[in-house]
């Protein structure tokens, strides 16, 4: 086998034009119906995570000055913490659903043509 006319096709390849595929495209459309509902649940899940251990440290005194004041902010904190991180699935959910409804009909009849056409 030769290694140099390998090496060259692949060299060749690589700077060739790129055909659009519609696999490809049927992917990055998929992508972008659940980007919106990925970028909410991971941040919107952080930050309840974050309210939810700041509550515990308030409510445990680590910080603040020990009062009661501050273990009864830390214990409210901490079940808006525990809330939020409860219903981030159902909020992921239902924004998945509504972006899917968005795009299910250029999805659908990409995902027609690529199965026409084999």
């Amino acid at each position: 086998m030769n290694t140099d006319k390998t090496y060259a096709e692949k060299i060749a390849s690589e700077y060739a034009p790129k055909q659009a595929n519609k696999v490809v495209a049927l992917k990055k459309l998929d992508a972008k119906a659940q980007r919106p509902a990925n970028i909410f649940a991971y941040t919107f899940g952080v930050i309840m995570a974050l309210v939810l251990g700041v509550g515990m440290c308030l409510s445990m005194k680590v910080i603040g000055d020990g009062s009661t004041l501050y273990m009864v902010l830390g214990i409210i904190a901490g079940v808006i913490g525990i809330i939020g991180v409860s219903v981030n699935y159902f909020i992921y959910k239902k924004i998945l659903e509504s972006s899917k409804k968005k795009y299910a009909a250029d999805i659908q009849e990409l995902a027609k043509q690529i199965i026409d056409e084999e």
